[in-house]
């Protein structure tokens, strides 16, 4: 899928350069933050499809982080990574509007599926909203 924005927020900086990486080889354009407030500021500025997102992070956490990106910017999708299976967290991300949880270290080839199937849903929810805004009152 061309034109993927995608916004990598890990606080493991060797994870996020090898992903990073792997993703921009595959045409995917990323940018890296190292936290959920540096993630929060990027979305305010720039325009992302889908935030990959890491659970576990010093500062504000991965469903901090989830829940503050679908009330302030519904139609980005967004994809939680974790180190730790854990059922109760994958349920409350589900819950909580996430579009995938997927377990570290993810198979590159199922995460850069994931993000294309997730782009392809923010873009036609930014297709449906520039619909709506458009639309005389």
């Amino acid at each position: 899928m061309n034109n993927v924005q995608v916004l990598l927020v890990d606080d493991e900086e060797g994870f996020s350069s090898v992903l990073s990486k792997r993703l921009s080889k595959r045409k995917i354009n990323v940018r890296i933050a190292t936290g959920g407030e540096m993630a929060l500021q990027l979305l305010s500025t720039e325009q992302f499809h889908v935030v990959v997102l890491d659970v576990k992070m010093p500062g504000m956490n991965g469903m901090q982080v989830l829940k503050v990106i679908k009330q302030r910017y519904p139609q980005v999708e967004v994809i939680l990574l974790t180190g730790h299976a854990d059922m109760d967290n994958a349920l409350e991300s589900m819950t909580a509007g996430a579009f995938d949880f997927l377990l570290k270290p993810a198979n590159t080839e199922i995460l850069i599926y994931r993000i294309n199937d997730a782009a392809k849903a923010a873009k036609m929810k930014m297709s449906c909203r520039e619909t709506e805004l458009a639309r005389p009152a």
